[in-house]
């Protein structure tokens, strides 16, 4: 066991000091020793009921003959942080979840880990760390919000938001707004759209790491402690077999994953993580991999923002499972991947079924016959840019209009709201990369906005910051490389005309390359505004949205 390096031998007698000082009995000193990574915290909705999870997970592992070991790790509610400086503090929460829990793991060397992780960037953030660590580990998320219930319809955060931006446009009366306060989000759990959150939950299914219902069974339901007792029995299997994340987070899984987001239609914050996850296990993911899948694989599922179905309903209908047997039946994943189940892929769905063909299109009658990514590239983003088409009207799918260019999201959101904004226009938002702003911020506000305004059928944004999995409407983010680093995106002035092309994938600016080149040559870099702390290192070693925004040490001049 990796732990009788501080349990077992003379030389470890005082580490045994340590651990009687902490309880443990002389049976527990020749057990394994598991531990359990708690995002539990009372800040975050998603994260609030995960000491009950976290205790489920302790009841597995030690029924299956381990001894759990409980250590925490942060977590930023993204809907809380949004809006304001918080947000810059979000993204950048993936890397100090990754770094802290290989520190915690390491230092202690545990034999397993189970990771209990629910919101946006803790689940890429622990999936970075098993991949780094490499021991026995399987994830239990905290699961999704239960949707809710105003004027008779399911509502969910994005409501929420566009709902602001109609009482902004005077659609929407005070007591109105107050009602869809109080009821949009009526239970503890990720928020209960197709959001970050529940993308990246759906997706540790798809890359073996976590057990089926992971991503889908709601936050509230018994059945979700039942999930984490046998994700404790779970991880001592794997224990007993030597399954390692890295025999598990193949090429070929990350790939699967991309496809399955594509049926899904996930966040476009997924293609932030999973570049950074396969970064870990030495897999140079490409952006460009997204339009190439894309094609090839229908989207299955519309669900909130893109559609009127959410987390609970994918659940009912077969969960991510009954996607991955829709998909696989047609030749369109790598069924020989190994999972945390002990089996492989094709074992764990042959069984699956789709009991809800509207929630859950079967593949010769999808939504669409492409995914629902897509990668543009162009003169405006050389290094590519992420759009999330199934969210997108068909009106706006091709799209020429004036740049209305602000350099920050307060900015931009104060013109919107301030009717200054009006239909044609394609909104640009900059300097919000991830050395720009830096961190990356979520912009759930400006779209929401756009689309409580009445504008979502007409108006575009892009940006080289990001969008939250809320954001629905042509919204093109991670525009690489970003303005920060002298991206085309910096030189786009007042009134040039963008042309948006998603069915070509194509994204420019219609200005002449001399003059682009002329602009380039007049622009002063700007000086950073946060020169001391966390986010002033994370500026100096962050890359650019198109590469994940992975952190790497900078090369001496």
């Amino acid at each position: 066991m990796r732990s009788d390096n501080v349990k077992a031998g003379v030389q470890q007698a005082p580490h045994r000091s340590l651990f009687n000082a902490l309880g443990f009995t002389q049976e527990e000193m020749g057990k394994p020793m598991v531990g359990i990574v708690s995002s539990y915290n009372e800040i975050v909705p998603g994260h609030m009921n995960l000491d009950k999870i976290v205790d489920a997970v302790k009841l597995g592992v030690a029924e299956a003959g381990g001894v759990p070991v409980v250590f925490p790790a942060i977590a930023v509610c993204d809907g809380i942080a949004m809006g304001h400086i918080g947000m810059k503090y979000s993204l950048v929460t993936r890397d100090l979840i990754a770094d802290s829990t290989e520190c915690m793991a390491l230092a202690h060397q545990f034999d397993a880990l189970v990771m209990v992780p629910n919101c946006d960037k803790n689940v890429p953030g622990l999936l970075m760390a098993a991949a780094r660590i490499n021991v026995p580990t399987v994830f239990v998320s905290g699961g999704p919000m239960l949707a809710g219930h105003v004027h008779g319809q399911k509502r969910s955060l994005s409501s929420m938001f566009e709902a602001v931006g109609s009482h902004a446009a005077g659609t929407m009366s005070d007591e109105e707004l107050r009602e869809f306060e109080e009821k949009t989000c009526p239970t503890c759990g990720s928020c209960s759209g197709m959001y970050t959150a529940n993308s990246m939950n759906c997706l540790t299914e798809v890359l073996g790491m976590g057990l089926r219902g992971n991503g889908t069974i709601p936050a509230v339901y018994s059945e979700r402690i039942k999930l984490a007792k046998h994700a404790g029995m779970a991880v001592m299997e794997l224990l007993k077999k030597g399954i390692r994340p890295r025999d598990i987070m193949t090429k070929e899984a990350v790939l699967n994953a991309l496809t399955v987001d594509m049926a899904l239609g996930c966040s476009t914050n997924s293609m932030l993580h999973l570049p950074a996850i396969a970064h870990e296990i030495g897999f140079d993911f490409d952006i460009s991999f997204a339009n190439e899948i894309s094609e090839k694989t229908p989207n299955l599922c519309h669900l909130a923002p893109a559609g009127p179905t959410y987390m609970e309903d994918l659940n009912e209908a077969g969960g991510v499972h009954a996607v991955m047997k829709e998909l696989a039946d047609i030749g369109l994943l790598y069924t020989d991947c190994m999972t945390v189940t002990g089996n492989t892929l094709g074992e764990n769905i042959k069984d699956a079924v789709n009991r809800n063909e509207e929630v859950i299109r079967p593949v010769d009658h999808p939504y669409s016959k492409t995914g629902g990514l897509a990668v543009l590239k162009g003169n405006l983003a050389p290094d590519g840019s992420v759009v999330k088409r199934s969210a997108v009207v068909e009106e706006m799918m091709v799209h020429e209009g004036p740049a209305r260019v602000f350099e920050c999201e307060e900015d931009a959101i104060a013109a919107i709201k301030g009717g200054k904004i009006v239909a044609g226009d394609v909104v640009v938002i900059r300097y919000e990369g991830p050395k720009g702003g830096p961190g990356m911020r979520e912009m759930l506000n400006p779209t929401s906005a756009i689309a409580g305004m009445g504008l979502g059928s007409s108006v575009a944004l892009i940006t080289d910051g990001r969008f939250s999995g809320a954001s629905r409407g042509a919204s093109i983010g991670h525009v690489s490389p970003e303005a920060a680093v002298g991206g085309p995106i910096a030189f786009v002035e007042e009134g040039d005309i963008i042309s948006i092309d998603i069915p070509k994938m194509k994204l420019d600016v219609k200005v002449s390359e001399e003059e682009m080149e002329a602009r380039r040559q007049n622009w002063q870099p700007r000086e950073p505004e946060v020169t001391t702390g966390y986010l002033a290192r994370y500026r100096e070693m962050v890359t650019s949205g198109n590469r994940g925004a992975i952190l790497e040490i900078p090369k001496r001049q």
